[in-house]
């Protein structure tokens, strides 16, 4: 979850690096910290902990003159967010004790390491860490952090020595390296998952990145190269890019790059162009990149759907699902899994798949999938939900499911992730980069997607060529729909305001509102740290109207539809007990009018469209909440956005 970048090439690295690392920082904002090669041979290190700015006028103040370099942006997992416990770590004898108390190490080390033959950064979990820790102190390592990525700096170091002693020098080509082949002993001793990269005093023109379980990229340019745990860094600055593989290791230098396996050596590696747009990975005049994406939306719903309806044969067209229609016709279940926002999805999906293709569908959270020993049968089909393609969780339950000789398919947004690549075909959904924490655009593809599907199955299976492309126009209009439900955000600014000082919330919905109603609670809770449960609206009843009193607003999912009259009946009980009613309605329903005390109106769509188009107004709300209280929307507390740990 952490985020890593490293450059190696002709300009200053310390200025690329923190540039690097601020696109990051979306992926851990504890602490951050940067080492580089000075020109005298010695590794500097700049940390801090707290947010990047601080590491930032570090920077400036001391201006490492090295032209290569690794950062990190740490969201901490063993070991609190202290600047003794953010990375880099060093390995080596003779290194400094830290101090009892890690809290009382100066803000930010600026010493010159003596005794460091190596510096490194790491995303993922070490398993075993104590095991090793105990290993290399009792050869006289001296651990100055509580964090179990320090092991993996002592045991390189290790390597390295034995790799001198018995007379191993530097040779001309660095895939060959002592450095290397020590990165190589390593890693085999480490149990967990790691994206790693690794700088060496010794060899001062030399990166070695290191995946397992964790994503890296390499960007390439003239002269220069980038490593990153995500393509947003190489932006400006790359031209191509290569996606590291499981137990796959680069060799980077300014001027080459290898890609060797950690256990057969050379491999060939894909160098793909590389044309993400500045304008991908910046605010655009937005006050957050939450707010931005949540007004992105009527452009990425249209780019799930683009070039995959058809109307001449009335269904959807997917070019990666590596099934044929007629291996897909004997699917007999479809099992859907995610974790959070995706897990949401996943539930508006099981709706659509059930009632547009007849098949029988389960909703799994992928945490609990990986341990469980559910039945599944022939005909079974895994479709692993995901934004970043990289959650520890979901990835180990797509994997689960394959050795037991299921089809998988992952839908996905990052290119060359993980779960892309380990699935047996997918669908992307190409919403571009999602940089706020909290998913706004991702969740409504997913919903598309999963539209998508719902209609390409049940054209397989019973849909008549009619109703198929009544649903493509349904579909269709689509973006115009979201485009109209933006256009309330002044009203619901209002609303936030009203509601701002609340301290639980009640979201309901039924049918396909009720996955809705989960997801606009999580989002309350994620960036305004307001508690706030999403219910069935019929279950209200059924214990959690305990809740309510004049102060625990409702916010209802009520558009006209087939369960109207059912929901409003849940109103009525709400408002006898005077509790307060949020309602999200169609226009001009002055039935809900005369009843709720704020009504947020959205445009009249489908039922099985509602989730989509509802899903607007619930964002705008959570946003404008968390502004009003002075919460970071797009860096909320305890939270990340590539959860590649359990």
């Amino acid at each position: 979850m952490c985020g890593i970048v490293g450059y190696v090439g002709f300009r200053r690295a310390g200025g690329l690096i923190v540039e690097g690392l601020r696109r990051l920082e979306y992926r851990g904002y504890d602490s951050a910290g940067l080492a580089t090669l000075d020109d005298d041979g010695g590794i500097r290190v700049l940390k801090a902990a707290g947010r990047l700015d601080r590491l930032d006028s570090l920077v400036r103040e001391v201006q490492p003159d090295g032209s290569i370099g690794i950062g990190h942006t740490r969201w901490a997992t063993h070991g609190a967010p202290t600047n003794i416990n953010a990375h880099p770590h060093l390995g080596g004898h003779g290194l400094p004790c830290g101090p009892d108390d890690a809290d009382a190490e100066a803000a930010c080390d600026t010493s010159m390491s003596a005794g460091a033959s190596v510096a490194i950064v790491h995303n993922g979990v070490i398993e075993n860490y104590q095991t090793l820790k105990t290993m290399l102190e009792s050869q006289g390592y001296v651990f100055r952090s509580q964090t179990d990525s320090e092991v993996i700096a002592h045991l390189i170091d290790s390597c390295l020595k034995r790799a001198f002693a018995a007379g191993n020098r530097m040779v001309d080509d660095p895939a060959d390296s002592p450095c290397v082949a020590a990165v190589r002993e390593a890693l085999p001793q480490l149990r967990g998952t790691y994206g790693l990269l690794v700088l060496f005093a010794e060899q001062p023109d030399l990166l070695v990145a290191a995946r397992l379980g964790s994503p890296l990229v390499v960007g390439v340019a003239d002269g220069e190269h980038f490593v990153a745990s995500d393509a947003s860094p190489l932006v400006g600055h790359a031209d191509r890019i290569v996606y590291l593989s499981d137990h796959e290791l680069a060799v980077v230098t300014g001027d080459s790059l290898r890609v060797i396996h950690r256990d057969s050596g050379t491999v060939a590696h894909d160098v793909q162009p590389f044309d993400m747009r500045e304008c991908d990975v910046a605010k655009g005049g937005y006050q957050h990149f939450m707010l931005k994406e949540i007004h992105e939306q009527p452009e990425t719903i249209a780019a799930a759907m683009r070039g995959r309806l058809s109307r001449d044969d009335a269904t959807a067209v997917f070019g990666g699902l590596n099934l044929t229609p007629k291996q897909l016709q004997r699917v007999r279940r479809i099992v859907l899994t995610g974790c959070g926002t995706s897990w949401h999805a996943a539930l508006v999906g099981e709706y659509l798949i059930e009632e547009f293709a007849r098949l029988p569908v389960e909703v799994e959270y992928a945490s609990e999938l990986r341990y469980r020993n559910p039945p599944f049968d022939e005909g079974t089909l895994l479709f692993a939900i995901t934004q970043s393609g990289e959650t520890a969780d979901t990835l180990a339950a797509l994997r689960e499911t394959k050795r037991k000789g299921y089809p998988t398919l992952a839908i996905c947004n990052v290119v060359g992730s993980t779960i892309a690549k380990e699935a047996d075909g997918g669908i992307y959904l190409y919403a571009g980069p999602e940089i706020g924490v909290a998913s706004t655009k991702a969740f409504t593809s997913q919903c598309v997607v999963l539209a998508l599907l719902a209609l390409y199955f049940g054209r397989l299976r019973h849909m008549s060529y009619e109703a198929g492309r009544g649903y493509i126009d349904a579909l269709e209009r689509l973006p115009d729909l979201v485009s109209q439900a933006l256009a309330a955000e002044d009203v619901i600014r209002g609303i936030a305001e009203k509601y701002r000082n609340a301290s639980t919330f009640l979201y309901l919905g039924r049918q396909f509102n009720f996955p809705l109603a989960l997801e606009g609670a999580l989002k309350l809770k994620e960036i305004s740290y307001i508690h706030a449960e999403g219910y069935p609206a019929a279950e209200m009843k059924h214990g959690p109207i305990a809740l309510v009193d004049g102060s625990t607003p409702s916010v209802f999912l009520i558009p006209q539809g087939a369960v109207y009259d059912k929901v409003m009946l849940n109103v009525e009980e709400i408002k006898a007990r005077k509790g307060p009613v949020i309602a999200v309605a169609s226009p001009g329903d002055e039935r809900i009018a005369r009843l709720a005390d704020d009504v947020i109106e959205v445009p009249e769509a489908p039922d099985f469209l509602q989730p989509i188009v509802a899903s607007i107004p619930l964002q705008l709300l959570a946003y404008h909440i968390a502004v009003l209280r002075g919460c970071d929307v797009d860096k909320p507390r305890n939270l990340a956005k590539s959860v590649t740990v359990e």
